[in-house]
């Protein structure tokens, strides 16, 4: 360690100039996993806040919630079973509202309608105003990001292409579905505009999408055979099957990849020409009793020191840059996300010096003090 931080100092434009790569390419990662990480809270974030583990479908919809109908009376057929702690009823549509009935789209927003019993387990916490209530069913709970449109409580909300008025009562936070605001209302409301049309519920009563189960030790195949036309999948699976969620997870996975493959290629080569470069000093060091691990622990020591320093400022970069970022723009920097890319790119880094480290063995002290540099 004492050699390293001496060359450190002795060396400074050349290893700032290393920190730069590092940071600019620790500030890319992060940037790219808050832009990944956003857009798939923006997709799900209303099934990712469930507690739930399981979710049943109707068995032919593939795991997708606008191909699922099953009737309401399931639930107790649900309840029923040993492993189920508590069912809830589920139903989203995607909607467009407005203040008035004019037709012009710029007068609207695009909602997803979910239909949720007001004391069911699935009901996000209401942050301002009232909660949902059989007793007001044209009552409706909205995301708080639709404060920004000009929509309050007591605002009268027409549905387009629908017969459909409902009244904004509360707010809650962080609350979206399939890269839209979330509008929260009694099953009996939601169905009033998912099934207007005859024979749209296919005959069944009370129509609904699906169901979350609270049911930590269920075992769905086992459930799948006691009810006949369910299919039983995990939430994980729920949530993927949301339209253009894995694409989109995917394709930012994929840059980050990438990205974390480039950046170790560019480290080892970085610290492999320093070594280079100094294969001359490393063989008197050799000739005058150094060791092979004393020199490669000062190796490892340097790229660590470089690393974290690099690393940290790219964190301090990335919040930095978040704050200049509009208020719509599908960012959110998990900190356990930021905890684990930082170990990833300390660890390459770390692994990128074993080509440098590997070169040390090899300098004979003799043939290295007769080279010229």
């Amino acid at each position: 360690m004492f050699l390293a931080f001496k060359e450190l100092k002795h060396a400074k434009l050349r290893y700032a100039m290393m920190t730069a790569i590092i940071v600019l390419i620790a500030w890319l990662v992060f940037i790219l996993s808050g832009l990944g990480n956003g857009l798939s809270t923006l997709s799900a974030a209303t099934l990712k806040n469930i507690n739930a583990e399981y979710v049943v479908y109707e068995e032919t919809a593939g795991a997708t919630f606008a191909k699922s109908i099953l009737s309401e009376d399931i639930m107790e057929d649900l309840k029923k079973q040993k492993d189920i702690e508590d069912v809830a009823a589920f139903g989203a549509s995607t909607i467009s509202v407005g203040k008035t009935t004019s037709k012009d789209a710029d007068d609207k927003e695009d909602v997803a309608l979910i239909g949720l019993e007001p004391d069911a387990f699935v009901m996000p916490t209401v942050i301002e105003g009232e909660k949902l209530s059989l007793s007001n069913k044209k009552g409706v709970v909205i995301n708080d990001t639709l404060k920004k449109a000009g929509y309050k409580i007591g605002d009268k909300l027409h549905v387009s292409n629908s017969n459909l008025k409902v009244e904004v009562i509360g707010f809650v936070k962080g609350e979206t579905f399939n890269h839209l605001p979330a509008m929260f209302a009694v099953p009996e409301t939601w169905r009033s505009y998912q099934y207007a049309a005859p024979g749209s519920d296919n005959g069944l009563k009370k129509p609904v999408q699906a169901f979350f189960l609270k049911a930590p030790n269920l075992e769905p195949e086992k459930l799948d055979k006691s009810i006949d036309d369910i299919e039983t999948v995990t939430k994980s699976k729920a949530v993927n099957g949301m339209p253009g969620y894995t694409a989109e997870n995917g394709t930012i996975m994929m840059m980050l990849a990438f990205c974390i493959v480039i950046s170790a290629f560019i480290i080892a080569v970085f610290f492999y020409v320093i070594t280079m470069q100094k294969t001359q000093q490393f063989g008197v060091m050799k000739a005058i009793g150094a060791s092979n691990g004393f020199i490669a622990r000062a190796i490892v020591a340097q790229v660590a020191i470089l690393s974290v320093v690099g690393i940290l400022i790219g964190i301090l970069l990335t919040y930095a840059t978040a704050l200049a970022f509009p208020e719509g723009m599908p960012f959110n920097l998990d900190p356990v996300l930021v905890t684990t890319y930082a170990i990833i790119l300390l660890i390459i880094a770390l692994l990128s010096s074993i080509i440098s480290v590997r070169q040390i063995v090899k300098i004979d002290p003799l043939t290295a003090l007769g080279r010229v540099e």
